[in-house]
């Protein structure tokens, strides 16, 4: 059989199973559908071997609150026994959640009875609350933004919407980027990183410590490729498909090869030299933002150890001299710990929704 992208099977799924029961059975009611959330089929990143746990003929249902009380039930049921037990070749049954297994469901074929289907049903404001822990009849704070793991807001944002009667599209719209403010105040915290570490790799390799050189000199890769996502406002996600979609950014143009050197390097001196040539690129790229004044594009040495460096020109201090926000003016003024995904790479952390609230406090308090 042959793999279709799970965009694609989730989009016709909609038109051609779960569409028809639903005129059939609720003619007239508004509703929106959609792929949106966890999964890799929601960045476009599937294939073959993406089949083998959650994937599928799957796709969400938004309905309005008081639909929701009323029929949500009744959706479920229409849908168990309308839908196909095939659709393009897959089951669209699906196993019982596994639980030592996160809860996967997998494909599992049926040829009668009732369908164990995953078209879930459910309100925007439900969504929201449950994927980000977040109100959407409220404004979205900087601690907000903060908050909000970069490699979720990627699932909502390249997430298809099928067909909108009751703006999803527009809530979601709210998520596009963050606030002009927001995004310098990112930057800056990523050029901090790269300011703690560039001198380290260095001097680690000059003691005879090559294994540690080479781990620092790929923290500062990544660090560099996260600035190009927010240099070309896009969310980065989580680390399964992180090099696959900075292959999809304009930068890689310029910096894959010289990143690939940089891992591939068996001396510290020549992590320095490849690190300082991706240092001037993504310089450049900073200067054509035009967000400061035209800043130092050619990397120096550490206060005059033989150790390539770029922060060291200010960087971080010049775009938080610029963030007007009130609200992040004030985070200016602390040590630019930048947003969960700059201070923590724990996954538990990133998925853990229901912590939100407590980590707000690191940018709401003093």
């Amino acid at each position: 059989m042959t793999f279709i992208p799970g965009m694609e099977l989730s989009r016709r799924f909609y038109w051609e199973a779960a569409r028809p029961v639903l005129d059939r059975s609720f003619a007239g009611m508004a509703h929106s559908a959609a792929m949106l959330g966890s999964g890799s089929e929601t960045l476009g990143f599937d294939d073959e071997m993406s089949a083998d746990h959650g994937w599928g003929p799957r796709l969400q249902l938004f309905l309005r609150p008081d639909d929701w009380e009323a029929h949500a039930e009744d959706i479920d049921e229409a849908l168990r026994h309308g839908l196909p037990h095939r659709f393009l070749g897959y089951p669209t049954n699906f196993s019982e959640p596994d639980p030592e297994d996160n809860g996967v469901q997998l494909l599992e074929a049926t040829e009668s009875g009732p369908v164990n289907h995953r078209v879930e049903t459910l309100t925007i404001g439900g969504f929201w609350r449950s994927y980000l822990n977040f109100d959407i009849g409220r404004p979205i704070g900087a601690a907000d933004w903060l908050t909000f793991p970069q490699q979720k807001l990627r699932t909502i944002t390249e997430g298809e919407i099928f067909y909108d009667e009751i703006g999803l599209g527009d809530v979601r719209a709210r998520f596009d980027w963050y606030p002009a403010d927001v995004w310098r105040y990112l930057l800056a915290a990523g050029w901090a990183r790269v300011g703690q570490e560039e001198h380290l790799m260095g001097r680690a390799g000059l003691v005879g410590d090559e294994l540690g050189s080479a781990l620092i000199a790929s923290r500062l890769a990544r660090d560099l490729m996260r600035l190009c996502f927010l240099m070309e406002r896009r969310y980065a996600p989580y680390a399964k498909w992180f090099g696959t979609a900075f292959g999809q950014l304009d930068s890689a143009k310029d910096l894959t090869e010289i990143f690939s050197a940089v891992q591939r390097a068996e001396t510290w001196e020549e992590r320095d030299r490849r690190l300082g040539e991706a240092y001037g690129a993504v310089a450049a790229r900073h200067n054509r933002l035009g967000l400061t004044e035209p800043m130092p594009e050619k990397a120096t040495n550490f206060f005059g150890r033989p150790f390539q460096v770029i922060a060291l020109h200010g960087f971080a201090d010049a775009l938080l001299d610029t963030i007007g926000d009130g609200e992040v003016a004030k985070l200016a003024q602390r040590r630019p710990i930048g947003s969960i995904d700059q201070f923590s790479d724990s996954t538990d952390l990133l998925e853990a929704t229901e912590l939100r609230t407590a980590l707000r406090t690191l940018y709401e308090s003093g």
